[in-house]
Formats: C-alpha cells, sequence, structure tokens
C-alpha cells in the first residue's frame, strides 16, 4: 500500500510498561529470562525499566541491576525511563546509554503522573537533560496522552507540538507518541502525526500504542500508511500506566509482528520463538495475556507470501 515502509523497528516495553502496572513484582532472574528471550527471538530495542521512585512503582525497583546484568551486545538498544533530575543521576549511575524523558501532553495527566503540571515537567527535564547529555547518554522522547488524556479528554495537536518543540531542543533523536489510555483513533493518529511532522519534519516519530478498545491494529495501518517506522509494543499484550485510569495493556508484540510480516514489512524478529517466552510470561503472572496471539495454543503458520526477509517469517 502506498507509504509503507518495509521495515520496522519494535521496541518491546514488557520489561517496563507491560510489568509496571501488574500487582506482582517478578524477580530480577526471571526479568533477565524474559529479556534474552525476546533478544533471542531477534528484538534488537528492549525498555528495560524506569528510574521512578520505587514505592510508588515497585516493579521498577531493580532497574539499575537488570542494565548491569543484561549484556546484549552493541546493537541492541536498552532504554530506561526518566523523569527528572534525580531519575537522570541514577540512570548515569547505572551505566544507562539510551534513555527517553517522558512528559504528558495534557496537564490532568501529568500532575497525576508527575505531580506538576505538563510545562513545569518541561521545565524539570533540563537538568536532567544536562546530566545525560554530559554523560554522553542517547536521549529519545515520549508524550504521554499525546492523542487522549483519562482527565482532560481529547489531545489538542497543537498541544503534543507544543512540547515536541521543547523536547526537540533538548536533542532528542526520536519522539515517541503515546495512547496512553488506548482510546485513540485512525483520525487521532493521522492529525497528531501529521502535526508534529509538519513543525518538525527532521525529527523521527513513533508511536506507543495500547490497545484497551481493539484499536490499536487500525492505528498500527494507519501509521504505517503515513511512513511511521517505529513502534513499541508489548509480549502478550500486557501492561498499563497506574496513573491513568483505564489504561489496558499496550499493543502485543506478537500481533505487531505477525500483521507487520502479513503486510509484507519486515521487523527481524521470529513471531514462533515469542511463543515459548510469553509462556514463560504467563506461568510468572499467572494469568491469560491479552494479545490475540496469546489466545493460540502454537506458533502462526508460517507466511510464504515471498516478501519477508530471511529470519522475519511468522
Amino acid at each position: 500500500m502506498p507509504g509503507t515502509p518495509d521495515h520496522v523497528l519494535i521496541t518491546d516495553v514488557l520489561l517496563r510498561d507491560g510489568l509496571q502496572n501488574e500487582p506482582v513484582v517478578i524477580p530480577t532472574a526471571d526479568k533477565l529470562r524474559l529479556a534474552y528471550g525476546l533478544l533471542d527471538a531477534g528484538v534488537t530495542s528492549l525498555e528495560a525499566g524506569s528510574f521512578v521512585r520505587p514505592d510508588k512503582v515497585p516493579q521498577m525497583a531493580d532497574t539499575s541491576l537488570l542494565l548491569a546484568r543484561v549484556r546484549p551486545g552493541e546493537s541492541v538498544a536498552l532504554h530506561t525511563l526518566v523523569f527528572n533530575e534525580r531519575g537522570a543521576r541514577r540512570a548515569v549511575e547505572a551505566g544507562a546509554r539510551d534513555v527517553r524523558l517522558t512528559v504528558s501532553a495534557s496537564d490532568g495527566h501529568s500532575l497525576a503522573n508527575a505531580g506538576v503540571p505538563r510545562d513545569a515537567a518541561l521545565d524539570r527535564l533540563a537538568p536532567a537533560v544536562e546530566i545525560l547529555t554530559a554523560s554522553g547518554v542517547r536521549l529519545e522522547a515520549t508524550i504521554a496522552t499525546a492523542f487522549v488524556c483519562p482527565y482532560d479528554g481529547e489531545t489538542d495537536p497543537a498541544t503534543v507540538v507544543a512540547a515536541a518543540r521543547r523536547l526537540a531542543g533538548f536533542g532528542i533523536r526520536v519522539l515517541h507518541l503515546a495512547d496512553t489510555i488506548g482510546a485513540a483513533g485512525p483520525l487521532h493518529i493521522r492529525r497528531t502525526v501529521t502535526a508534529v511532522r509538519e513543525a518538525l519534519p527532521e525529527l523521527p516519530v513513533g508511536l506507543h500504542l495500547h490497545n484497551t478498545y481493539g484499536m490499536a491494529p487500525a492505528n498500527v495501518w494507519e501509521a504505517l500508511r503515513l511512513g511511521v517506522r517505529r513502534f513499541d509494543a508489548a509480549l502478550g499484550g500486557i501492561g498499563g500506566c497506574p496513573f491513568a485510569p483505564g489504561a489496558a495493556g499496550n499493543l502485543g508484540t506478537d500481533d505487531l509482528v505477525h500483521l507487520c510480516h502479513h503486510a509484507g514489512i519486515a521487523t527481524g524478529i521470529d513471531v514462533g520463538r515469542l511463543t515459548a517466552v510469553r509462556e514463560q510470561l504467563r506461568i510468572l503472572l499467572g494469568h491469560r495475556l491479552d494479545s490475540a496471539l496469546a489466545a493460540v495454543s502454537s506458533a502462526p503458520v508460517p507466511l510464504c507470501l515471498g516478501t519477508a526477509t530471511a529470519g522475519t517469517a511468522g
């Protein structure tokens, strides 16, 4: 279809956004097994955790330890999230090389998530950026509630653009727009992605999608039509934000890989190898997973469309 890229980069966010809303705290050793399972399946970009208060998000208390123990090689990016100067110092001390700055587009979610309005949260990131940049950390950014906010309703694209301009001034390499509560539809995707690209045409844009209302696959399709090449997803479709009422699971990495391969778009990920990792995850969590493929007892039938490159067929 017009505008569809022939390859996408998928960042699996299971270890951060997938686990942060779970009632159980997964031991570090089990997180390591999940991480290496994802890497063995061909994932080259992982969200390993976030530097936040452990009393607020206890599932992320071992982020520093996880970074120290995962040794994936130079070709793999391990991302961690930072909200403020304290988080930046912890990230540097832990040896983080890839950090995502995070801010909300809406004041309502910013107050719930960061304790301050959006502009104050952006101001608070400035000293964090100085610390990270001085240590040679590669910066990306995520704008939460970029489409719909659980407190403020639909997000004006102009608000997203204003936040994106501030973040671009920090020297970020990629900007991710998050559908934090999974309430966006293709029209939201089109108007906001288009607005950000028109304002900042040199800045690569990715999407972080949740599937609360079953719209994530449609939103991926629209984004692909727009030429978006970066997507976040979590194996099994688990996850959510503890500070966003109504937020359900992420778009499943397994479902996203399967969709892309059916569209003839390479991901570098073997969806069959994800099956065993997904089963490990189900056992650890003790409940069913939300991705469509999680309901299937075996790996998808291999595709023979002649469009996926070696090692990418589902």
